[in-house]
């Protein structure tokens, strides 16, 4: 395994994080520990998990991935062994039946102690917000919709002045971003240099990969200058990255075929670009999987590959990826593709 360190800390984490959204909806609780098994025994000492997960997120399984994780602890006592993450669901229908009060004090206090108390832990190590409360584009948007009804009010502040109040209590460690833009990622960074007592966003956590590298627009020159570390999540793009939603029969229990409405990566111009990618893996006697994944590794503003599975055979070859060192033809060869299709799956 290859490591990296969560910037401005001395917290080692493997450069592969294992991600653990599918866990209590497509794979049950045995499942999940034998991921974490295996994972820790490959040098992988880096979860990264949510409050709303599983997902598609529903009611009846509300933070169940986060019980899962915590059973593990309690059974295997190896909590001190990893580095956690977790998050706060922001405000929305996704979340609707978790809270409607956003990143109110009360609302990120209640999360962590509820988090905590799932995860049978005392601390968390790495804590993100979610998605941003305010009217912006993520989650595959392509562009802001500056006519939209936003009532949101500045409240960064106070979000960061709460942070640092559990952070003082031991309850977390650090703090960082998830599906966030540059707008707001420099605003939470800018409050905390203005305000030197408030905490500063480490990380962010955002989508990443061969399919979407709209992170290189922007946020790449943040995460650089500024020293904040991508999380790189769906490398994959949901599975399309591995090829096997270009077979004229989809596999039946992939994601994408129990969840269509999971098609950000599966757009005409993907599934083409797809095609391009996997020939050109094929040719250089590669995996499309360890390609996507192993090009990902190679970008100089990741701290850390986030990657998931629901089988211990794609668990197997995700995590074998950091072990791949791409050719320049390779990705030269990658250049020339993304030049044809740029970002066809934002």
């Amino acid at each position: 395994m290859k490591y990296t360190r969560i910037p401005h800390t001395d917290i080692r984490i493997s450069k592969i994080c294992l991600g653990t959204m599918t866990w209590g909806r497509q794979n049950n609780e045995d499942e999940a520990h034998e991921q974490m098994d295996y994972a820790l025994d490959q040098g992988v000492n880096f979860f990264d998990t949510a409050e709303l997960y599983p997902v598609p997120a529903k009611k009846e399984l509300y933070a169940v991935t986060e019980e899962l994780i915590g059973n593990w602890f309690k059974k295997t006592g190896n909590r001190d062994k990893v580095v956690l993450a977790s998050k706060i669901a922001g405000p929305g229908h996704a979340a609707k039946h978790i809270r409607s009060t956003g990143f109110s004090k009360e609302s990120i206090i209640n999360a962590v102690d509820s988090s905590l108390k799932r995860l049978q832990t005392d601390y968390i190590d790495l804590y993100q917000l979610h998605w941003p409360e305010r009217n912006t584009n993520y989650f595959g948007q392509r562009g802001f919709n500056a006519h939209a009804v936003d009532v949101w009010d500045d409240n960064i502040h106070q979000v960061l002045e709460t942070l640092r109040d559990l952070i003082a209590s031991g309850k977390i460690r650090h703090v960082g971003l998830s599906n966030e833009t540059p707008w707001g990622t420099m605003r939470f960074l800018e409050e905390s240099k203005v305000h030197q007592s408030l905490p500063r966003m480490r990380t962010i956590q955002n989508p990443y990969s061969l399919l979407n590298r709209l992170f290189e627009v922007g946020l790449s020159e943040i995460s650089m200058r500024e020293q904040i570390g991508l999380l790189a999540y769906s490398p994959l793009g949901f599975g399309v990255l591995s090829g096997k939603y270009l077979t004229e029969i989809p596999p039946r229990k992939a994601r994408v075929t129990l969840f269509p409405n999971y098609n950000r990566y599966s757009g005409d111009t993907a599934v083409a670009a797809t095609k391009k990618y996997a020939e050109l893996a094929k040719e250089h006697g590669l995996s499309l999987v360890q390609m996507a994944l192993a090009f990902v590794n190679t970008r100089p503003f990741l701290t850390s590959n986030i990657i998931g599975a629901t089988s211990m055979e794609q668990l197997r070859e995700n995590i074998e990826s950091i072990n791949v060192d791409l050719s320049d033809e390779v990705l030269e060869g990658i250049e020339e593709i993304h030049k044809t299709i740029p970002n066809p799956a934002p």
